[in-house]
């Protein structure tokens, strides 16, 4: 949702916001999400502010869960608005002729067009995401991969790694999945 209001912000005709939000997006997607997951953490003190995270492990998963929604929002903001735009005039002028208003021709006419040409892209970047979830062990986050490099230290083996890339493989056969059935049940604009 929050890519879906970027998107708006991109395609506004305010030059002012439009260039604020592109110029965001551009410094979003052009730099590494380890980078922005230490910016967000670190960031507030290093700059001599109270840190706004919690205290203890809790804090650090809000910094990686701001950090994974700000970084895939400018992602999937892309997406939208590259959907939005290839929907063509003549929908929208079909629309008007049908006496429809501005919000019940993006609702009714253009979305559902959309969600079908972006469920490909959507599927990409949610698989992405899984596989993403990783990088917040730089901020010490206890997720999949530490506690495998953990278990891989202790028993000296490569089973973990095993069974961490089993994991990873099964959430993203139903990530896989789950677009599979979106897409078969869009397939009615064809």
């Amino acid at each position: 949702p929050l890519g879906l209001v970027v998107s708006f912000g991109s395609m506004s005709r305010l030059a002012p916001l439009r260039g604020v939000v592109k110029t965001f997006v551009w410094v979003i997607r052009g730099t590494p999400l380890m980078l922005q997951i230490l910016v967000i953490y670190l960031g507030p003190g290093l700059l001599g502010f109270t840190s706004p995270w919690p205290s203890g492990g809790s804090g650090r998963l809000v910094a990686a869960v701001v950090a994974f929604a700000i970084n895939y929002a400018c992602y999937f903001s892309e997406i939208y608005r590259g959907g939005i735009e290839s929907i063509p005039d003549g929908q929208y002028e079909a629309a008007k002729v049908l006496g429809f208003n501005k919000k019940q021709t993006f609702f009714r006419i253009i979305l559902p067009q959309v969600v079908k040409r972006i469920i490909p892209p959507m599927g990409n970047e949610f698989i992405t995401l899984v596989k993403d979830t990783s990088l917040a062990q730089v901020i010490a986050v206890v997720e999949l991969l530490k506690v495998t490099n953990n278990w891989v230290s202790s028993a000296v083996s490569m089973v973990p790694f095993v069974i961490a890339a089993v994991f990873y493989l099964v959430m993203n056969g139903v990530v896989t999945r789950c677009f599979t059935i979106a897409e078969k049940r869009l397939s009615y604009y064809r």
